[in-house]
């Protein structure tokens, strides 16, 4: 899911409410990066500039600075960007190109599964 930088505010709330989504690549391609923007920068600019917002390009708004992953990436070391650059989304690059983005909620439900698998192999051994 991408928007494009001359979106007003307004269209990229629309966009994130209908996909129950937090935040989205800014793109004008659809497959390069050029930012990304979350309900977080949007609430932040919110209170600096008030309903006028609405009106005034994504790109206003945006992170250009973007972090990014590849598909084969560890999730301990997604977790760890995250954390340490306290953010909640890495667009997923692909032969230099956005394949998809990955969410702290993605990231916890690795985590969470792979804990009940090891749980599950911890009661099989016992049970033995």
């Amino acid at each position: 899911m991408t928007i494009e930088p001359e979106a007003d505010v307004r269209h990229l709330l629309t966009l994130l409410s209908e996909r129950n989504i937090g935040a989205v690549v800014v793109s004008t391609d659809g497959t390069t990066i050029e930012g990304i923007v979350s309900e977080r920068d949007i609430v932040r600019r919110l209170g600096e500039r008030g309903a006028a917002l609405l009106d005034q390009p994504v790109s206003s708004i945006m992170t250009a600075t973007v972090r990014t992953c590849a598909p084969g990436d560890n999730v301990e070391d997604l977790r760890a960007t995250m954390t340490e650059h306290r953010i909640r989304h890495l667009p997923v690059v692909r032969d230099g190109r956005l394949a998809g983005i990955v969410s702290i909620g993605d990231v916890v439900k690795s985590a969470i599964a792979e804990l009940e698998s090891e749980r599950e192999q911890l009661v099989d051994y016992i049970s033995r």
